[in-house]
């Protein structure tokens, strides 16, 4: 049964015209609003992933729920469609189980809060904000444990609750969720970052109607959404064909021994609609890689992509969604049946834009991105210190973004454009580590004549013993270079204890135990090449020699020789560029994947140092 929305005012909002000046004003406004959000929640959250690394998502919804500015979709709609109670002036609703809002969040550690804001009686809009959590309680330190066989192992579930109700705050509600956390301290901060985020929003939406009036409010938003459907409609009728085109990729294990895992989608254009099927994707993993894949999610993911690669001026919102079919079989890695394990669903979800971008360029190669640094890789290290305090770090890694059309992809760069590095002052203050070293992984970066970004050689050293845990992919599988251009290099963590002996660790791994003294290097990988390395100018790849980004051996996979004094030896590189170029090995399309899946399976402990994973079958948890 859906939600009951309570107004005391049932007059409907009149058609007005909005006047092009006027509705600039107010979509800059919400932009505004939208970036104030996120400025409050920095200024008042406590855990590290949100308050350094901005791992939160705002939006603006109009009074129907669909959003008109944000970053990752309308959480409401899944919300409105699954919650059985009211919603009335005053309400404000908290979450985080995804199985009870149709995966508008995807795993217990995002903490959603949704505000409905009502003026003169009447339900105008909606704001919503949604962060990690560091903590919340579990088997496992940071409540992200790789072996997880249900939802239950993964730490508090919240339901759609009311964490205010007609204004007054549900303090008993929210004392027995915080006491599930080993940081509750943090929790607390952060829920009420969220809360005071929302409220921004919400005052800034009442401004704007105070100013302009509620129909000219209602009128701009409905303009807003409209435009967008207007936009992503010639958008696809340009840009998609009738005719279906398939990509695959994967994730490269489960953290329990199966591997790899595929994600497949199909997509074509039909009735003026776009069809993304992910009819053969792998059934659901036994552990917590399973990613609950909201349709309403994916099709932003979509939307974005588009706008991003075809005109960025676009305002994305909601406004396109009944343009985008997503079909996604039950029991799938993508779809798994409750109650699945879901924490670790973060590689999946990074995959998906690895997916977008191997369908949206196979029509116009040209626009084609190399696969990138889709992942957010998490290392997470507790313990007590010396004094008996709890201790617990939580941080995102950074890796190589694709080489795209037009030039080289950043090195070091996360998946999410909002998501900003920990500073290593912050990290050496507040934990009992110190970074050792912090710099780009020359050559991880696929060669191409634009070049794939470098990966990241993070090297921490621990001053207490402790518990470390590891979540990263691309470990196995290669990030695919396109147009000639190669892929980049994969992942490894390398763990070197105080006596000096070492040993590979997994890229999903919890319950490392360390001492005091080991050296943990958590290495991530780069992004694919674009086009011909042989392209490449020379001199480019000389300079990026001296300022550590490709060495001169890697200066060979563009057919750069160098010489003694560090300059380009023009002779040797002309001669080495027309041999390499006789020897060029075709590639079936576009893509270049690398060796095929047996190959990997056949020299993966030499290459990688661990056993190769075992092929999943029917393993529905």
């Amino acid at each position: 049964m859906p939600a009951q929305i309570i107004e005391t005012n049932n007059a409907p909002f009149n058609k007005v015209e909005v006047d092009p000046v006027t509705l600039d004003i107010m979509e800059n406004a919400l932009r505004n609003a939208r970036i104030e959000m996120d400025a409050t929640l920095v200024r008042t959250a406590m855990s590290p992933g949100i308050r350094e690394q901005g791992d939160a998502f705002p939006l603006i919804a109009d009074r129907a729920g669909k959003m008109v500015v944000g970053q990752f979709g309308s959480f409401i709609d899944g919300f409105l469609r699954s919650y059985p109670g009211t919603i009335e002036e005053g309400d404000m609703i908290f979450l985080s189980d995804p199985y009870s809002c149709d995966g508008a969040v995807s795993h217990n550690n995002d903490w959603l809060v949704l505000l409905p804001v009502y003026r003169g009686g009447r339900l105008v809009a909606w704001t919503a904000m949604f962060g990690h959590q560091s903590d919340i309680g579990g088997k496992v330190a940071g409540s992200i444990p790789i072996d997880s066989k249900s939802v239950f192992e993964e730490g508090v579930r919240i339901p759609p609750v009311k964490i205010y109700q007609k204004g007054v705050y549900n303090e008993e509600m929210v004392k027995v969720v915080l006491h599930q956390s080993r940081k509750p301290d943090w929790c607390a901060a952060d829920l009420n970052a969220l809360i005071a985020s929302c409220r921004v929003a919400a005052r800034r939406v009442d401004e704007m109607c105070a100013r302009f009036g509620e129909d000219e409010f209602a009128g701009a938003t409905d303009l807003l959404l409209a435009r967008n459907h207007r936009a992503m409609k010639h958008l696809i009728e340009t840009s998609i064909g009738e005719e279906p085109v398939s990509f695959s990729d994967y994730i490269c294990d489960d953290g329990v021994g199966f591997g790899p895992y595929k994600i497949s989608c199909k997509m074509w254009r039909e009735d003026g609609k776009v069809i993304l099927d992910f009819e053969g994707t792998d059934p659901q993993a036994p552990s917590s890689i399973n990613f609950f894949l909201n349709e309403n999610m994916f099709k932003m993911f979509f939307g974005i992509y588009m706008i991003m690669v075809f005109d960025p001026q676009i305002l994305f919102n909601d406004g396109f969604y009944d343009l985008v079919d997503v079909r996604i079989p039950e029991g799938s890695l993508l779809k798994p049946k409750y109650p699945a394990a879901l924490a670790g669903r973060t590689h999946a979800l990074g995959r998906i834009f690895d997916i977008l971008g191997g369908l949206l360029g196979q029509r116009q190669p040209e626009f084609l991105n190399g696969a990138g640094f889709s992942s957010s890789p998490h290392l997470m290290y507790s313990g007590f210190d010396k004094s008996g305090e709890w201790f617990q770090l939580f941080q995102i890694g950074f890796g190589g973004i694709p080489g795209r059309p037009f030039g080289d992809g950043p090195d070091g760069h996360s998946l999410w454009p909002g998501f900003t590095n920990v500073p290593n002052e912050f990290l050496e203050k507040y934990f009992p580590l110190r970074i050792e070293r912090y710099e780009a992984k020359p050559d991880s970066g696929g060669a191409g004549l634009f070049r794939g970004g470098n990966g990241i050689h993070m090297t921490y050293r621990f001053l207490e013993p402790g518990t470390v845990a590891i979540h990263d992919d691309r470990w196995f599988t290669y990030p695919w270079g396109v147009n000639g251009g190669q892929p980049g290099d994969r992942a490894t963590k390398i763990l070197e204890r105080a006596d000096g002996s070492k040993e590979v660790v997994g890229n999903k791994q919890d319950g490392i135990e360390v001492r005091e003294g080991d050296l943990l290097h958590f290495i991530t990988w780069g992004g694919g090449g674009w086009g011909n390395p042989l392209e490449r100018d020379p001199e480019l790849v000389a300079l990026e020699i001296r300022q550590g980004l490709v060495t001169a051996k890697g200066a060979r996979d563009y057919g750069v020789v160098i010489a003694s004094d560090g300059s380009v030896d023009g002779p040797s590189t002309e001669s080495l560029r027309a041999e390499m170029a006789e020897n060029i090995v075709e590639t079936d399309g576009p893509f270049n994947f690398g060796p095929d899946i047996e190959t990997l399976r056949a020299n993966c402990l030499a290459e990688t140092g661990l056993p190769a994973p075992v092929q999943p079958g029917s393993v529905a948890a």
